[in-house]
């Protein structure tokens, strides 16, 4: 089983680049969903063959990915840029946060309510 952590980050330099404007739209995204176009040389600069596109979807809460990215290293660099921020790990400690890359390089940022668990609403309720 390989573990990604010894594995080179391609797109880290990228996705660390534009990190800044990440978290601003993160932050904007409290209103309405947010989005930016990359340009396309970009990422073929870094990979012009990438295997299954560049598109993804990766789903944030708790810095954590709460769906299956193995497939894509766009997605998992993303994943590993945004655990290295504070304001990042703040952000996702309290809502879900969507990213979509879609076939035209934009990227779509998506903030989610918090899923209160079954249990935790039962908590809630008998504290009343």
């Amino acid at each position: 089983m390989t573990n990604y952590s010894t594995i080179t980050h391609r797109y880290a330099y990228l996705w660390n680049k534009y990190r800044p404007a990440i978290l601003k739209l993160m932050i904007d995204s409290e209103n309405e969903p947010q989005e930016y176009k990359f340009s396309k040389h970009e990422f073929h600069n870094v990979n012009a063959k990438e295997k299954g596109g560049y598109a993804f979807v990766l789903s944030v809460f708790d810095s954590k990915s709460v769906n299956d990215i193995r497939t894509s290293s766009l997605a998992k660099d993303l994943l590993v840029i945004l655990q290295g921020s504070n304001k990042a790990a703040e952000l996702t400690q309290t809502a879900t946060y969507e990213f979509t890359m879609d076939k035209q390089f934009t990227l779509h940022i998506v903030k989610k309510e918090a899923v209160v668990s079954e249990e935790e609403e039962v908590l809630v309720t008998d504290s009343k």
